[in-house]
This record gives structure tokens, sequence and C-alpha cells, in this order.
């Protein structure tokens, strides 16, 4: 058994088969998830795990390269629009409407027990090297 890192053997395993641009959308639970991508749902309850908890973990394991954000997020969520802007400083913003468009594209989707508004982001992948 894994000592530590990512225990859930769907998302390890999704994680693993990531490669150079590929999309992961990291969203709240009340998200709409698009058909096409593999979807790993880690929601439990309203709120566990939460956003920041599952978004800690995936950036402890991925190289990212860009993210991109509802720009609804830095009024109706100051604690997630706090959170992305400290991981991301070139956080991109698109309307909700397009974050939503955006997510047909992702390869991942990584739904969290998260329950307040516009906790979601869509991850760039990058490389290691």
């Amino acid at each position: 058994m894994k000592k530590h890192g990512i225990l859930n053997r769907h998302l390890s395993g999704a994680l693993a088969e990531l490669g150079h641009t590929d999309g992961v959308l990291v969203c709240d639970a009340g998200m709409p998830i698009p058909a096409g991508p593999r979807v790993v749902d880690l929601a439990f309850r309203a709120g566990v795990p939460s956003f920041a908890e599952v978004l800690e973990g995936l950036l402890a394991e991925l190289a990212v390269e860009g993210a991109t954000a509802a720009q609804e997020v830095r009024d109706a969520n100051p604690a997630a629009a706090s959170l992305l802007a400290g991981h991301f400083p070139d956080l991109a913003y698109v309307t909700h409407e397009r974050l939503k468009e955006l997510t047909s594209g992702a390869r991942l989707v990584v739904r969290t027990g998260e329950a307040s508004p516009y906790a979601n982001v869509l991850l760039r992948c990058g490389v290691f090297f």
C-alpha cells in the first residue's frame, strides 16, 4: 500500500495518465460535469473533502503551468478567490458560463464535497522538467 501521497486509486491512476497541457477541473459539488472527461468523485458529504484540501493535494502531485477560474469567485467566494490567487499569481478569469464551456475539453474532473459558490478551477498540466 502507498505510504503517502494520494491514496485514492482512481485519482492516483488518472493523475499518472495526464500529459502536458491536459486539463483538470477541480470543482465543487454543484458544478455541472460534462460528458466525456474521466470523473473522480471524492464528495462524501457537504464540505467533505473541501476544495482547499483537494486542491492542495493535487498541487503536491501535479506540475501546473496555468489555471482558469470564474471571475464571479472574486465577489461570491472571497475565501476561494484568495486560495486561488495564492497558488496562481497569473490566474486567468473567465465568466462562469465560459468556464463551464471550457470544462468539456478537460481530460479529468475531480469533484470535491465543497458546498460554496464558484469553488472551481481548471488546471492546465505542465511538465516537471
